[in-house]
């Protein structure tokens, strides 16, 4: 195959799997949407029945797990049409696809789901997927927005280096997007218990003790490899790019801003017992410079990095 018929094939497939990341958050929607349904029905059933039926034991039907596991099994597609956009990518820019934010994106984007399809698999996180798929919309749309040609990378980008960086921070960032998608249902879930309106769609979900605990745990295998791809890969790197470890660049600030905003939560968490609401409020606010210093940054800055627009 040519490299032109490679390009096609990575341009097809991402089309493609945002196409089923999006009905696979259609289907999680459905599964919350009908089990809303059937609340609203066992209601209805106890304030017009003769005699007030014994309240449901089960939180799930036939119904809600059919919605389930096709969001899961469309989530697995999205994945797989993902990793084969970034390998015909790569082969047909022939360089390893983490040169600019398009391909950030996407590279990102598939071991997000990878790594939520492997909690999956070890500890049945199925509830996460709803959220998981619509960061992945989103950050999708954005790699979208600044899409460029396969092509030949810049002599700055070079560099062995340069991939370990790159590739340390990608899987961080896909550890961050889990561990936000972990507090934001976490937060929904502790607002709903604080109203004492927890319905069956929140019932479905573990305890919010349990989403507290996966988002430190996800956020704790993220820092190291921020650390050491921010802060450590990425200053060699510019050392052999341009000749100096560190200089401030706003990417610079922006990724160092978010090690600090990372460092703070886990030390918080670890010294001085943080945990459930301002923890979650915490992990966003990281996730949120997460996505400046990868997306706002380029979009809105200049500087040295200014190549990965």
């Amino acid at each position: 195959m040519t490299l032109e018929q490679y390009a096609q094939i990575s341009n097809y497939a991402m089309v493609a799997a945002t196409c089923v990341l999006a009905l696979a958050f259609v289907a999680h929607a459905a599964e919350w949407a009908f089990a809303r349904k059937v609340a609203d029905e066992e209601k209805e059933l106890v304030t017009t029945g003769p005699t007030p039926p014994s309240p449901p034991t089960e939180d799930t039907t036939p119904v809600t797990e059919r919605f389930s596991r096709v969001g899961v099994t469309l989530t697995i597609l999205a994945a797989a049409l993902l990793a084969i956009s970034v390998i015909t990518r790569g082969l047909a820019a022939e360089r390893v696809p983490l040169g600019n934010m398009y391909e950030f994106g996407l590279a990102g984007v598939t071991v997000a789901l990878i790594t939520y399809l492997g909690l999956v698999w070890k500890y049945q996180v199925q509830w996460v997927g709803g959220v998981v798929a619509a960061f992945g919309l989103v950050i999708l749309g954005m790699s979208l927005s600044t899409y460029v040609p396969a092509g030949p990378l810049v002599p700055a980008l070079d560099s062995y280096w340069f991939e370990i960086h790159v590739s340390a921070v990608m899987l961080a960032g896909a550890f961050f997007l889990v561990g936000a998608a972990a507090s934001v249902l976490y937060l929904i879930r502790v607002r709903a218990e604080s109203k004492d309106n927890v319905g069956p769609v929140l019932r479905r979900f573990p305890a919010a003790a349990v989403m507290d605990k996966l988002a430190y745990r996800v956020n704790a295998m993220a820092f190291p490899l921020w650390t050491f791809g921010a802060l450590i890969a990425g200053p060699i790197w510019a050392h052999y790019a341009w000749g100096r470890y560190w200089g401030w660049d706003p990417k610079e600030v922006w990724a160092f801003i978010t090690w600090i905003v990372y460092a703070g939560y886990l030390h918080a968490r670890a010294t001085a017992g943080w945990k459930g609401r301002r923890a979650a409020y915490f992990c966003l606010i990281g996730f949120v410079t997460f996505l400046f210093s990868y997306y706002g940054v380029n979009l809105f800055g200049s500087g040295l990095h200014s190549y990965a627009k």
